[in-house]
């Protein structure tokens, strides 16, 4: 994992590339502001991908923390079987033979808004089935967490088919930038918002962060213990050391909802990490610090354009009071291409997503109400079919009857090409409303008698408009996170530290 000279002749491309699991970026950006030129430096060599165009580093901007499980330093070199061991991955054997992979079994996505001190975030559950995007190769589906290892594999592949003598950190850095933009680009693909910044790291920088911090402080609900992941914890507040900390966010055995609280264990991680920082005197302590930016020269990588100096001015009063970590929702559980997977609704994530994070603002104070409009059953309204498509005059009728308005005549007009609605004395209000439904604009006809509204349709008319019932608002109803099911509620933090399955 120490430079050699192969990665000496790439500096500044392979340089400083890291990792990142739940929570170094935030935690990193928290360090920097107001000491020596020696810190300043060293933040500064953070980072140095470019596998996306960086976003803002002040003002509003998101930002996805990637975790990846891999068994390989970032030149693809497998890890001494005493850390793998101590991150209990398996031995140095089992992952030459293909044990292990490149997961982003951690995906979190961070929303800072303007100002910086309040943040929310979402964790992407690693099993969700989704479309990719900016993948390399053949696969466009699987789950979410396969998209950077998938990418990868396909262009580390065809770098060795066009450059055999490629050496092997240079395979393994384009193989990771190629990963990071299909990771990035499925997460905006299936969340419908834009990432500004990533931040990234492996298990063992992970271990070495938590062994700088000297372990974390946690609580558990339930006394769990998983063979697996080494986990063995009793039930209420503990302090755990680096290894038990790797534990605690891998864990998905003997859980009641699986990996869903483990994306919720990962949450608390990064809630009681903020809270240690604050609270502990480790942005006092020049030592401390000094080690934290160490390791994450090391193992942390971030997109180039990433100035964490300037966002740490934005984000150094955030709290873990005011970090809110919520969990996407899914609709079920599939077996999907021979894979366990989470079942979701990529259009009802992108709504949830955009409305926490770029909630509408209310109506501002003093503002008087707008008055209700004349209610439907005010307005008899006459459908007349002058298009070609048979019986469509009766069924719009009888859509608005349901709605709540008087049902009119039912006939035949003279054939035209568009629809038009037009209205007598007293029934404008209603009748622009009904001309939204079909696209138009709404006219006033003294052929019409008062009271009516008269829909002529026209051959661009082919089906019945979607009609809401009285005192039903159109697409305004609020786009409420679920909180119930595997996923949860959002996981807040109470004295800092989250309670957790």
């Amino acid at each position: 994992m120490r430079r050699g000279g192969k990665e000496e002749r790439l500096r500044g491309i392979l340089g400083r590339t890291g990792y990142s699991l739940s929570c170094v970026a935030a935690a990193i950006a928290l360090l920097v502001s107001g000491f020596s030129y020696f810190v300043v430096r060293d933040v500064g060599a953070i980072g140095a991908s470019h596998a996306i165009t960086s976003g803002p580093s002040i003002g509003a901007q998101n930002i996805l923390l990637m975790g990846l499980e891999s068994r390989r330093d970032w030149n693809g070199n497998i890890l001494p079987n005493y850390v793998l061991a101590h991150l209990h991955a398996g031995s140095a054997q089992a992952v030459a033979n293909g044990a292990g992979g490149n997961a982003t079994n951690t995906l979190i996505l961070i929303h800072i808004p303007a100002g910086g001190r309040k943040a929310v975030g979402f964790s992407i559950p690693r099993d969700d089935w989704v479309q990719f995007a900016g993948t390399v190769g053949p696969q466009q589906v699987g789950k979410i967490d396969q998209a950077y290892g998938v990418s990868m594999y396909y262009e580390q592949e065809k770098l060795r088919a066009e450059h055999p003598n490629m050496s092997q950190d240079q395979l393994a850095f384009l193989g990771n930038e190629a990963g990071r933009t299909a990771a990035v680009a499925t997460v905006e693909k299936l969340t419908g918002v834009h990432i500004d910044h990533f931040a990234e790291l492996n298990l063992d920088g992970f271990w070495e962060l938590a062994r700088v911090l000297g372990g974390v402080q946690v609580c558990l609900r339930h006394a769990t213990r998983d063979v697996k992941s080494g986990a063995n914890f009793h039930a209420g507040y503990q302090h755990l050391d680096a290894a038990q900390a790797l534990s605690f966010v891998r864990q998905r055995d003997n859980l009641p909802n699986g990996d869903l609280d483990r994306t919720h264990r990962q949450q608390a991680f990064l809630d009681s990490v903020i809270q240690q920082l604050k609270t502990q005197g480790v942005l006092s302590d020049l030592g401390k610090i000094q080690s934290l930016l160490s390791v994450a020269k090391r193992y942390l990588i971030t997109d180039a354009g990433w100035n964490l100096l300037d966002f740490a001015t934005q984000v150094r009063y955030l709290t873990g009071g005011n970090l809110v970590f919520h969990t996407l929702p899914i609709k079920g559980y599939a077996v999907i291409s021979g894979q366990d997977a989470n079942v979701v609704d990529p259009a009802f994530i992108k709504r949830i997503v955009r409305a926490t994070f770029y909630p509408k603002p209310g109506a501002p104070a003093g503002r008087p109400k707008k008055a209700p409009g004349p209610s439907p059953r005010t307005t008899t309204v006459d459908v007349l079919n002058g298009g070609n498509t048979t019986g469509l005059a009766g069924r719009v009728s009888a859509a608005l009857a349901k709605a709540g308005y008087q049902a009119g005549k039912v006939g035949n007009a003279a054939p035209r090409a568009t629809t038009a609605v037009l209205y007598g004395a007293g029934a404008s209000a209603n009748a622009g409303k009904i001309a939204k439904l079909f696209g138009v604009a709404a006219a006033p006809s003294a052929s019409v008698p008062a009271g009516h509204a008269e829909i002529l349709l026209g051959a661009s008319a082919t089906t019945v408009p979607k009609i809401p019932a009285a005192g039903q608002r159109r697409s305004r109803s609020a786009v409420v996170i679920p909180t119930k099911g595997p996923q949860g509620g959002a996981v807040t933090a109470k004295n800092g530290i989250p309670c957790v399955n």
